[in-house]
């Protein structure tokens, strides 16, 4: 399994846990309060469906952070040095 899927996998649940999190504050604290409990599975269905796409656009990122940490730690590491093509082959 490529990295970025694993690591999108690893974030897809942080994700979801804000994206549900703005849902219900937004369905709570507005006027909709009146229809929360109808509105409810929507934000739950919704937080599925979005935080899937966020998660695989963050993988990326998270995964350069790692490597500027690295690179940090080791300054003459080369991704040249390494098996399968960098660091961490994809």
């Amino acid at each position: 399994m490529p990295n970025r899927t694993v690591i999108a996998i690893v974030i897809y649940m942080m994700v979801q846990a804000v994206v549900f999190g703005i849902g219900v504050v937004l369905v709570l604290a507005t006027p909709l309060t009146n229809i929360a409990m109808t509105l409810m599975p929507f934000v739950v269905a919704a937080s599925l469906l979005v935080s899937a796409p966020v998660a695989w656009l963050l993988a990326p990122m998270a995964r350069a952070a790692h490597e500027r940490k690295l690179n940090a730690q080791e300054p003459g590491r080369s991704t040249d040095d390494q098996p399968g093509h960098g660091y961490h082959a994809s």
